[in-house]
Parts: structure tokens; C-alpha cells; sequence
């Protein structure tokens, strides 16, 4: 397992203290297991840095294991990173950018989702996330949108036609997330692009990107995969990025175009 795909290092030191403090009052697993109310092979992973441990495992263990408040006071530190560690430098560059252009054939940005589809898409993440964490990821993203209202900040956005036809859930929700797409694409700063299906070859058949344009006009460019992302600003790449969004938009639809279309898909549902 590579360092990147490890458990967070709060979870790890967390649950060998867990561990440690359990050992050294000589409590079994199986009996903390018991008294917190969770199964063994749960409380072994917790301690095992796989899985974070939870507040009533940390009560029940403080209590057992005479730690004073000590274990109990870790759970403040294991709350959920706002963004994965190889998005937030994207995040704080895009934050300052005066511009953003986002190409995704399969998914609509996340800066133009409602709270519905945000739902369905973390809950759907795969290892599962637990509740308490899909919800900060939730507030996180919800968080960026205001971006949307910085009218000096202009937002171009290319979706894939697949990614408005194909409901994430059920087709009430999708209805709301075109509909929202209607709406965010009224604001003066947000340009929205529908690329159809079938449009034969073109440079978007390599995956989506973000470029981003800084105050200093240089440009930046994020591209992210199933388990990592890369932020760069290469001139000789960026550049070649930057002519594959301009030739994406010149076959996508163009705004108004592509604003009928939406409205007529959320008609069908």
C-alpha cells in the first residue's frame, strides 16, 4: 500500500493509543467491543489506524481504561478533512483565480450541483464514508459555491450530454439539478456548454481538466483520477490544455443552445 492510500495519520496514532491505553488497564477487545455496543472485528480496526474511531468508542475506552479524558479528547482531531489532500492546493488556487473553465463529460461540476446530487454522489463513494463525513464533504463543497457570486469571476463550463441525461437517483432529484443548471447559467459570470453525445472525435475523448486563470495571468491546470490528482503550470502543457478546451467549446453547443437543451430534458422527466 502506498503512503498516499494510507488511513489518515490521526486515525492511526488515535487508535494505537486506543490500543495501548486498553492493554495497560487489561481490558479485551471483546469486552470494549461489548460495552460500546460495536462487533470486535470493528473496535480492531479502529485500533488499527483502518477505520476512525468513534466518540462512544473513545468514551466507553476513557472510562474503562482510567485515561482521565485523554482518549475522549482525540475525537476533536479525527473529524473529516474538508477536501482530500491532493485537491486543496487546487482548491486554494481556484478560490483565487479569475477565471475557471471546467470540461466533465461524465459528471456535472461540482460548483453547479445541488445538495441532492452532492448526497448521492459521496454516499456513493467507494470505500464507504461514514455519515458524519459525507456530510462535512457536503458543507465543503456547498462552501466553494459562493465563488459563483464573486461577479468579477467568470466560469466557463462544458458538460458532457451523458452526464444530463443519466439521473444519479431518482428522476425528481435530476429534474432539480437541470432545473439549478437553468438558473446558475442566468448569472452574467457563468458560461454553460452542453457537449453532445455522438460529436465523433474531439480532444475532450481524453478527460476532463480545470483550467484555471490567475490574477498575474498565469494559468494552472487540475486534472483528477480515481485515486489521485495533479494541479501543474507547465507553460508548454497548459497551453496544449488550453487549446483543447477552446477546440471542445467550438464543437459543444453554444450557451443558449445548450440552455434549450437543458430545459427540454428536464421537460421529459
Amino acid at each position: 500500500m502506498g503512503e498516499e492510500s494510507q488511513p489518515p495519520i490521526g486515525w492511526r496514532y488515535c487508535g494505537d493509543q486506543l490500543k495501548l491505553w486498553r492493554q495497560r488497564a487489561g481490558v479485551s477487545r471483546e469486552k470494549l467491543a461489548e460495552e460500546a455496543g460495536y462487533g470486535y472485528e470493528t473496535i480492531k480496526s479502529m485500533e488499527q489506524g483502518r477505520r476512525r474511531p468513534s466518540l462512544r468508542v473513545l468514551q466507553v475506552a476513557d472510562q474503562m481504561c482510567g485515561a482521565g479524558g485523554l482518549l475522549e479528547a482525540a475525537h476533536k482531531y479525527l473529524q473529516p478533512e474538508r477536501f482530500v489532500s491532493y485537491a486543496q492546493d487546487f482548491m486554494r488556487q481556484e478560490a483565487e483565480a479569475i477565471a475557471v473553465s471546467s470540461y466533465q463529460p461524465l459528471l456535472i461540476p461540482g460548483l453547479l450541483q445541488t445538495e441532492e446530487t452532492m448526497q448521492v454522489l459521496f454516499t456513493g463513494h467507494w470505500p464507504p464514508r461514514d455519515g458524519e463525513e459525507t456530510e462535512a464533504l457536503v458543507a465543503a463543497r456547498l462552501g466553494r459555491q459562493v465563488m459563483l457570486d464573486k461577479q468579477t469571476k467568470v466560469f466557463n463550463f462544458v458538460i458532457g450530454e451523458v452526464a444530463l441525461r443519466e439521473p444519479l437517483a431518482d428522476r425528481a432529484s435530476h429534474k432539480r439539478q437541470l432545473l439549478h443548471l437553468g438558473e446558475q447559467s442566468a448569472r452574467r459570470n457563468v458560461a454553460l456548454q452542453v457537449m453532445p453525445s455522438g460529436s465523433g472525435v474531439h480532444p475532450g475523448l481524453d478527460g476532463s481538466f480545470v483550467l484555471l486563470e490567475m490574477p498575474d495571468h498565469d494559468r494552472l491546470v487540475y486534472e483528477e483520477g480515481q485515486q489521485s490528482g495533479v494541479l501543474y503550470g507547465d507553460p508548454d502543457k497548459v497551453h496544449v490544455v488550453a487549446q483543447r478546451y477552446v477546440m471542445i467549446a467550438q464543437r459543444a453547443l453554444s450557451p443558449g443552445e445548450s440552455v434549450r437543451f437543458i430545459g427540454k430534458l428536464a421537460e421529459e422527466l
